[in-house]
């Protein structure tokens, strides 16, 4: 059995939700060329650029990735598994895939470059900074934060003068004020785990994204966030099929 980035391949995997060549895409531009959005499901994106493609926690509940396209790099957020599926990981991978990771997910068998909170790098000319997802409010119990502070990683990506923000498993913590420029968001609104719209709708004011796609969002109304800013000129909120 072959091994990939210390994962063994397994030919078994839990029946995608939608099957390859069924998602919604968005094409957006940049100066390195045309940046292609898939949207997989739940937290799952794909991004494609320059003939090269990126997973961002790829999860085999959410997609057949014995269909999808083998990735160059691949970003995994923290180590729930609705986040890290190392099975997905290993169908997606090559022997030149790269693959970036928290500690935690490092600590569990996955071996690629490991981020912390605050650390970046760049691969194939696409820089990675890692940002901190954490709960302040939402609690698993009294004191036991859902996704303590320094366990995971939202992540910046910039391709070419875009820079790309996918939040990971995170409520509106006080660190988005000091993000930069971000082009194009990411939140997640999966109740009780991340935010409430009212708490998206803070962090989109904290972010200021000139595109803000809500994600991770199970069952929470996206309606609401579309109303609570629908007042802020120059965030455009994209509803995509993200369940």
């Amino acid at each position: 059995m072959k091994t990939f980035l210390g994962l063994a391949i397994c030919a078994a995997m839990s029946s995608p939700a939608f099957a390859a060549g069924t998602f919604e895409t968005d094409l957006l531009p940049t100066s390195a060329g045309e940046l292609r959005i898939t949207f997989i499901g739940h937290a799952t994106l794909m991004f494609e650029i320059g003939g090269k493609v990126i997973h961002s926690d790829p999860v085999g509940q959410f997609g057949d990735y014995g269909k999808l396209p083998k990735a160059d790099l691949i970003l995994v957020a923290h180590d729930h598994s609705d986040h890290f599926d190392p099975k997905a990981i290993a169908l997606i991978g090559t022997e030149k895939t790269k693959l970036v990771l928290t500690p935690i997910c490092a600590a569990k068998g996955g071996r690629g470059i490991v981020l912390k909170n605050g650390e970046e790098t760049t691969v194939d000319g696409i820089r990675i900074e890692a940002v901190p997802a954490y709960n302040i409010v939402h609690m698993r119990s009294p004191g036991m934060p859902f996704h303590p502070k320094g366990d995971g990683n939202g992540y910046i990506l910039t391709f070419g003068d875009k820079r790309v923000y996918v939040a990971g498993d995170t409520e509106n913590i006080p660190e988005m004020k000091t993000l930069g420029r971000i082009d194009v968001a990411f939140l997640p609104m999966n109740l009780p785990y991340t935010m409430t719209p009212e708490m998206a709708a803070d962090a989109a004011r904290m972010v200021k994204p000139k595109i803000l796609y809500p994600y991770h969002f199970g069952e929470t109304d996206t309606a609401k966030l579309v109303s609570l800013l629908k007042d802020e000129k120059g965030i455009e909120v994209r509803i995509r099929r993200m369940k």
